[in-house]
């Protein structure tokens, strides 16, 4: 298929030239958008009366006609065309002749594949939503079913306080919450359109962007034709939510990993999200988890690469850029494959509730709370910590908990004790008096759980 610019050369492309030259293999998956984009295009050449209405009309059938022939199989989109522009304007005019080829006046490749590119992160960003959506509902059921699941909280990787294993869960939904509302940020920003920017100049043509814009769903047009072609931060802004998407899999996921090792049996994976050794029977693996951590990285690295792509470009357009939908494309095909596999892992995830509670147990993550005991007697807490943490010490040295420490042992540290300190070092009172907006208690949890689904139900 010839190059759309060929008229100024006088030898033919080297073929090594031309397969390093060509994008069709990973823009290709853009045929739709390519499409969609040309029929508003040619469909505001005809109304603003640049080409014949006549012409237009033909041209948008020819387009509407290709689209159809690709989505059933019955045309194949050649592999060997330069681009997907070029395919489908050469397809056109394999079919319509002098009539097809009008439908590039007033248009460039540059400012076309802006546009794509935005229509096709577009509907990616819509698809990426409603799966962050999907495992924001199942962790939102998990948390339900695990209200009074008592477990420690961690910090250092060290028992610290009692929690809850949904308040566990819902910090991830928040997490959750906050990338869809990055997203949709991005999106925002991103639904601007730049057709009509020409290759760097605008266009001498009466064309009405606007037009343009309204028809493929553009909340605006840029506003400098520099910008409008040479512009990739929504890629890279894209490229940046996913990576936090990313991260909040992998931090989930590192959890996940440990929770199932014996040393935690927090957690047991359904079979079917799980798999074995090849030389081990005993071995129940967690490689789903592990390899959503392991991706992260991937994802990271399509950011940096967008990046580093685009911080030496000067205006306008370079070949550089061709280089933004491989990397784009793979943080976003990346992100779709580990929702489609985290999320029913954590749906079919069986939870091992007095493991948990036996592990709070023995924690002393009650201590805070034994302080705080002293503090309601009327101690001052610098002199609760000292002796709270005096009797951690004696409790270890004696192999007993709090819990099951005598209350002579107590008195002996401070006389303020009385028998009613077991009560308040319950583990399930520790955690539903803790009654701050957004901790573990209850109606905190309840208050979390409805705000989180009423974002993913909006």
């Amino acid at each position: 298929m010839a190059q759309l610019w060929k008229g100024r050369f006088k030898k033919e492309l080297a073929k090594e030239t031309n397969d390093f030259n060509s994008s069709i293999k990973f823009d290709s998956r853009m045929f739709e958008e390519d499409i969609k984009g040309s029929i508003a295009h040619a469909t505001m050449l005809g109304a603003t009366g640049i080409i014949e209405k006549s012409e237009s009309e033909k041209i948008v059938q020819g387009l509407s006609e290709i689209l159809e022939d690709i989505k059933s199989g019955s045309l194949e989109i050649d592999m060997e065309a330069e681009d997907i522009h070029t395919f489908i304007e050469g397809e056109l005019t394999a079919r319509l002749g002098q009539t097809g080829k009008r439908l590039h006046t007033a248009r460039s490749r540059n400012d076309q594949v802006a546009l794509d590119i935005r229509m096709v992160l577009k509907k990616e960003i819509d698809e990426i939503s409603k799966k962050l959506k999907e495992l924001i509902g199942v962790l939102c059921n998990k948390a339900e079913e695990n209200k009074d699941t008592i477990m420690p909280g961690y910090t250092h990787l060290q028992r610290a306080q009692p929690i809850t294993f949904a308040h566990h869960l819902l910090a991830y939904c928040a997490m959750l919450c906050r990338d869809l509302d990055r997203l949709k940020d991005v999106k925002r920003r991103m639904n601007v359109l730049p057709l009509g920017s020409g290759a760097l100049a605008g266009t001498t043509y009466p064309i009405d962007r606007n037009m343009v814009a309204e028809v493929l769903g553009f909340d605006d047009i840029c506003l400098n034709s520099l910008d409008g072609v040479s512009d990739r931060d929504f890629c890279i802004e894209l490229a940046s939510a996913l990576s936090l998407i990313m991260v909040h899999l992998s931090r989930f996921s590192e959890e996940i990993i440990m929770w199932c090792s014996w040393e935690f049996k927090f957690v047991e994976l359904d079979d079917a999200f799980s798999t074995g050794s090849s030389i081990m029977p005993q071995k129940k693996n967690p490689d789903i988890a592990e390899l959503v951590r392991g991706k992260s990285g991937r994802v990271f690295g399509d950011l940096t690469a967008l990046l580093t792509v685009m911080k030496g470009i000067a205006l306008a357009y370079n070949k550089d850029m061709q280089e933004d939908k491989e990397a784009i494309f793979d943080a976003v095909d990346t992100v779709k494959m580990c929702l489609n596999a985290f999320t029913p892992m954590i749906d079919t995830m069986t939870v091992l509730k007095d493991n948990m509670h036996n592990a709070a147990a023995k924690g002393f993550i009650n201590a805070t709370d034994c302080a705080d005991y002293l503090v309601g007697k009327g101690l001052p807490f610098r002199d609760a910590y000292k002796a709270t943490g005096e009797l951690v010490a004696v409790c270890i040295d004696k192999g007993l908990t709090l819990e099951t420490l005598p209350i002579e042992e107590y008195k002996a540290v401070c006389d303020v004790f009385d028998s009613d300190v077991y009560t308040a070092i319950n583990l399930e009172k520790c955690v539903n008096d803790r009654i701050a907006v957004g901790g573990p208690a209850k109606a905190s949890i309840d208050a979390q759980i409805e705000s989180a689904r009423k974002i993913i139900e909006s």
